[in-house]
């Protein structure tokens, strides 16, 4: 087992730390990106993805790991920003051994970093890591943690989703609004569920038959269609990203039938100026990682003891810091992607800066 590369290099990526991880015995090659810890201990996923390039995962880990530093700020929560990606295909090499392996790689952080679930990770397999770290977090029940954080991801992108229809249409409800759901996975079932109980038409579509079938059986008034590029040139009132990120870009955003944006997926602009291109079109786009905060905030809750009760009510004011996001955007006449930029970036420098006062 070795760390072969670590990094200090805030200059070029804005990054506290960036460590490569490998074990050759077990097939383990992981990046570890912490952005920043002035709000306190970076807290963020690992992502088990079959990269094409060690290039790409590093370049992933970079967004991810920026982003979950905004995320976590806005979330209100006393922790900083940080995520790790396993470079392979889950299904091939993922093992106890494996995990254990990278889980020694955390410890080895001291507390710097807590992981959790991501793409390609699941309950189960935090339950293995935390055999060789204490910083982990969306653990299953059994073993004290909090379970399948999706349930509060999608609880709090539905609750974004409030607060821009009431923006929009000057009501918090999506009843008789049309949503178009791409991807129904982990989050996108819930986020269905919740759409479906407000009084919302929804259509959908994934590229698993799996969940297409789940569709079918279990809420058959939503209307499923081919692909992705059929559903955002739908007469749909709210586009929901909940698959991979890039999902706003030059292909989809000048096609988008949509007045809202509000999903789960991370990193949904494809690249910087995607969100002007949005506010030009007259579509208002609720920052992805304001409004998908739920599910970091249920792993945090399980840092002092998980109590979902708790945990829902912090995710519920998702709502309100989305209204405060979009009023911010209004008043400073910038889109609600740079609103929320400014809101995080003060909240880590003013409170962030109280950690220069030592205490004994």
């Amino acid at each position: 087992m070795s760390v072969f590369a670590s990094t200090d290099d805030p200059v070029s990526t804005g990054h506290e730390q960036v460590v490569f991880c490998q074990d050759k015995q077990s097939g383990l090659k992981a990046i570890i990106g912490i952005y920043s810890t002035a709000l306190g201990p970076a807290l963020g996923g690992t992502r088990f993805y079959p990269y094409a390039s060690e290039a790409d995962a590093l370049a992933d880990v970079l967004d991810l790991s920026r982003g979950m530093a905004y995320k976590n700020a806005l979330a209100n929560l006393d922790l900083g920003g940080g995520k790790a990606v396993i470079w392979g295909d889950p299904e091939q090499i993922k093992s106890e051994a494996l995990l254990r392996a990278y889980g020694r790689f955390v410890e080895s952080l001291n507390g710097r970093y807590y992981t959790a679930c991501d793409v390609g990770t699941y309950v189960a397999d935090m339950d293995v890591i935390a055999r060789e770290t204490r910083f982990v977090t969306g653990r299953s029940v059994e073993h004290g943690g909090a379970g399948d954080s999706s349930i509060l991801t999608a609880w709090g992108v539905f609750q974004g989703m409030r607060a821009a229809a009431e923006h929009v249409w000057g009501s918090p409800t999506l009843a008789g609004r049309r949503v178009g759901v791409a991807g129904l996975g982990k989050v996108g079932k819930y986020l269905t569920a919740h759409l479906l109980d407000d009084g919302a038409e929804v259509v959908a579509t994934d590229v698993s038959q799996r969940a297409q079938e789940w569709a079918r059986t279990t809420h058959p008034q939503v209307t499923l269609v081919d692909d992705t590029a059929a559903l955002v040139t739908s007469d749909i009132d709210v586009y929901a990203p909940c698959a991979l990120g890039g999902a706003l870009n030059d292909d989809t955003v000048p096609v988008l039938r949509a007045k809202v944006v509000t999903g789960a997926a991370n990193n949904q602009l494809a690249h910087p100026g995607i969100e002007k291109v949005l506010a030009d079109r007259g579509i208002l786009y609720t920052p992805d990682y304001v409004v998908n905060a739920g599910g970091v905030i249920q792993v945090a809750d399980e840092i002092d003891g998980f109590n979902f009760d708790r945990a829902k009510l912090r995710a519920t004011r998702i709502f309100d810091t989305t209204r405060q996001i979009l009023r911010l955007a209004d008043d400073e006449g910038v889109p609600p992607a740079v609103a929320a930029d400014r809101l995080a970036e003060r909240r880590m420098a003013e409170v962030g800066r109280l950690r220069a006062i030592h205490l004994r």
